[in-house]
């Protein structure tokens, strides 16, 4: 698994890669985060939506209205798991 932040705060997001290389999109924003899967990080459309390509993992509200969280608390919100050998960055 490889994860990159792409922004600290207001959001906090990181382009994400699950161990079989499937492309996950993960972000925090006025206290909602969400995990959604693309083909891959430069590929969000409404056609990848409709056609099943996209979709939606996880979504969850911890009623802070806050814009940035660490990795370590946006994972254990997300119920996910970073791989032992994974790469952060």
């Amino acid at each position: 698994m490889r994860v990159v932040q792409t922004c600290s705060a207001h959001p906090s997001q990181w382009d994400a890669w699950t161990v079989e290389g499937q492309y996950l999109y993960l972000r925090y924003r006025h206290g909602q985060g969400r995990v959604e899967r693309h083909p891959g990080p430069d590929i969000d459309t409404p056609d990848s939506w409709n056609e099943g390509l996209s979709g939606l993992l996880v979504e969850w509200d911890d009623g802070t209205n806050g814009g940035a969280i660490g990795l370590e608390a946006f994972l254990a919100a997300s119920g996910l798991v970073l791989a032992p050998d994974a790469s952060v960055s």
